[in-house]
């Protein structure tokens, strides 16, 4: 009898979503420290948000341009955020609203796993740009152009998104895998089985950003394992 109870609690813990075990940031200035970029709260749609501009001082892609979340360890759990790009006024014409989640970000921001969007190839035309909708990137060693010509098509993806709209993307990371749902969706649209910094890293979070990009974003939510 006890034994079936027990079964029974287990099986209802595990219909529990997993957004009630995350912790809702809250992205206020004292928690925020920006890294290469320009940082500010403002409204968005009713929303309170972090709006985040690389400097223009850093030329290279790829490279630690987010704002770092204090307080927070993370190495194995689930990231969510919603985000939302629009290109700037004197953006380049290879500009695509690139947007993302820094991760696992040591204490001077010299290593760190990434995964961000570029909304514009999305509804793209052209068909291999749509495959390149979704990035993932190692820094300092494994950036995109490395890993495009080492393993093409490996690190990269598609799913549907679009400049100047909301987009919710949920990361989910375990020891040298990580997962990348969009939008809420049931199965993941881009899977890294080898992370380049391994099984045990752990660090910051950071709201990433890169060349050309307004980017916005709210409703972080953090789930340690």
């Amino acid at each position: 009898m006890m034994r079936s109870i027990l079964l029974a609690i287990v099986s209802l813990l595990l219909l529990i979503p997993t957004d009630l075990y995350s912790q809702v940031v809250k992205l206020n200035k004292d928690r925020l420290e920006p890294v290469n970029v320009s940082m500010s709260i403002q409204k968005l749609m009713n929303k309170e948000v972090v709006r985040v501009v690389k400097d223009t001082a850093v030329k290279e892609f790829d490279e630690p341009t987010f704002v770092r979340i204090k307080g927070i360890d993370f190495q194995d759990g689930t990231i969510e955020v919603k985000v939302l790009s629009r290109l700037l006024k004197d953006a380049p014409d290879f500009a695509r609203g690139f947007i993302g989640i820094a991760f696992r970000i040591n204490d001077n921001n010299t290593k760190y796993e990434s995964i961000y969007v570029r909304p514009t190839n999305s509804r793209s035309e052209d068909q291999v740009r749509r495959n390149h909708s979704i990035q993932y990137y190692a820094y300092p060693d494994y950036k995109f152009d490395r890993l495009r010509k080492e393993a093409p098509e490996r690190y990269e993806s598609y799913a549907d998104m679009g400049l100047n709209e909301w987009i919710k993307i949920r990361i989910e990371v375990k020891g040298q895998q990580a997962k990348l749902f969009v939008n809420g969706q049931e199965h993941p649209s881009l899977i890294v089985n080898d992370l380049k910094h391994g099984a045990n890293t752990s660090g910051a979070i950071g709201l990433w950003v890169d060349v050309g990009t307004e980017g916005f974003f709210t409703d972080l939510k953090v789930r340690n394992e």
